[in-house]
């Protein structure tokens, strides 16, 4: 019995050390509680002011109430829980105050700690921002300016059709082709092909500075882009700047792929059989004519299967998968944090931390406040008093006494005699 006595002794100890701890930390709890809420109010207000657009008292007005607003409920939501949490025994109270406490931490993620995070890396994620557009535009120049680099080799594949009507010329003016020497009528079909084939290679060649310069004009705008996302200063200026240039670069874009010759081959290369003016036999006898009817035969099947191979070539340029398009939106510093909230990681848990940490101290309270209840279960009260408590309690049993003994005596019929003024019986006496 008396070791019971004295491991409950002991834990009424604890539990008072404890309570005295608590006692003492609730000192500057509330003034704790309140600096957090109102530095989650200044980075709200950061937040709210990039998401306005004017910069009006109005603005400034609206955005320090709405901060204040924060701030206020911030410190009025964890006073609530960290006075009522721990004061809950039962576990279905704990359950409804855990059930409120997620949804108003929610609630204050909502309206509070996306806008800390919109001011702690509002900018960065703006510049990441744009410097990933930088990276899209680079790849659709690049990927523009490799299709129209493959439509200008076509120039290639034309210049040898037309090399071999040349050498067909050549050798019908030499007659060994059609058997009769000069230039007749199989040497003006070959050299109007010729022709032909000599003004669709000149335009080509002609294209090929404008896609040069077209690209190196996109890589200098890209290069000036690229400047932009790191410059100092206020990245709102910047942006504007930025967007200037990519209204530049989109237009570029467009031009450059106008300058693919793709299109133009391949009509080029159906009109080239299709389009044939046969000149009128200019043999003597209805011998050399037929030869040269024969020979003009065979001139336009191959100028059909160079022509088809031509049209062939053409056709995989223009089947190319092009570019994607690109165009860049300007968004706002909260916008651009939630976009690449994966790369800012950091600042959206400080974000959110400075707004939830308080719950991490309810729940240091609830649980010291449940080893309190249990090391004082099954106590007496007087084992639970303090010696200021029983100094207190002898006090007040010494100051009833007097009182009584104030009092007048009150006679008493049935014994005849008047009764002793009754006392308190207690420790104190």
């Amino acid at each position: 019995m008396t070791e019971i006595h004295g491991s409950k002794a002991r834990g009424v100890r604890h539990a008072r050390e404890l309570q005295d701890h608590l006692i003492w930390l609730d000192t500057f709890s509330g003034t704790a509680l309140g600096v957090l809420a109102v530095a989650s109010g200044i980075y709200t207000y950061l937040g709210v002011s990039s998401l306005l657009d004017d910069n009006g008292a109005m603005s400034v007005f609206a955005a320090v109430a709405y901060s204040v607003a924060v701030s206020v409920g911030i410190f009025v939501f964890w006073s609530y829980l960290m006075r009522l949490f721990p004061a809950v025994k039962t576990a279905r109270a704990r359950t409804g105050l855990l059930a409120a406490m997620g949804a108003g931490c929610l609630a204050i993620v909502a309206m509070s700690s996306w806008l800390n995070a919109a001011a702690l890396a509002g900018s960065a994620a703006v510049e990441q921002h744009l410097a990933k557009t930088v990276q899209d535009y680079q790849a659709s120049l690049e990927r523009t300016h490799e299709i129209a680099l493959s439509a200008q080799s076509l120039e290639r594949d034309v210049a040898r059709v037309r090399q071999s009507f040349e050498d067909l010329s050549e050798q019908e003016a030499a007659g060994t082709l059609s058997g009769l020497a000069g230039r007749g009528a199989v040497f003006r079909v070959l050299r109007q092909k010729s022709a032909e084939l000599t003004g669709l290679e000149t335009q080509i060649a002609g294209q090929t500075p404008l896609v040069q310069q077209a690209f190196e004009q996109g890589n200098a705008i890209l290069s000036r882009m690229r400047a932009l996302t790191v410059e100092p200063g206020p990245v709102e200026a910047r942006s504007v700047e930025f967007s200037e240039a990519a209204v530049q670069l989109q237009g570029l874009l467009a031009q450059l792929r106008q300058l693919s010759v793709a299109p133009l081959v391949e009509r080029a290369a159906q009109d080239l059989s299709a389009s044939v003016v046969l000149p009128d036999l200019d043999g003597s006898t209805e011998e050399i004519r037929g030869n040269q009817t024969a020979t003009i035969d065979s001139v336009l099947a191959a100028l059909a299967s160079r022509a088809a191979t031509l049209e062939q070539a053409a056709r995989a340029v223009t089947a190319m998968a092009p570019a994607s398009e690109v165009t860049y939106t300007p968004v706002s510093s909260a916008d651009a944090v939630i976009l690449y909230a994966r790369n800012f990681v950091p600042s959206w848990a400080g974000a959110i931390a400075i707004d939830l940490l308080p719950a991490v101290l309810v729940f240091i309270v609830a649980v010291t406040q449940g080893v309190i209840r249990e090391n004082r279960e099954g106590s007496g009260i007087e084992d639970s008093m303090s010696l200021a408590e029983l100094r207190a309690a002898l006090a007040a049993l010494r100051d009833v006494e007097a009182d009584l003994a104030k009092l007048p005596p009150t006679p008493d019929p049935a014994a005849g005699n008047e009764p002793e003024i009754p006392r308190l019986q207690g420790r104190a006496s």
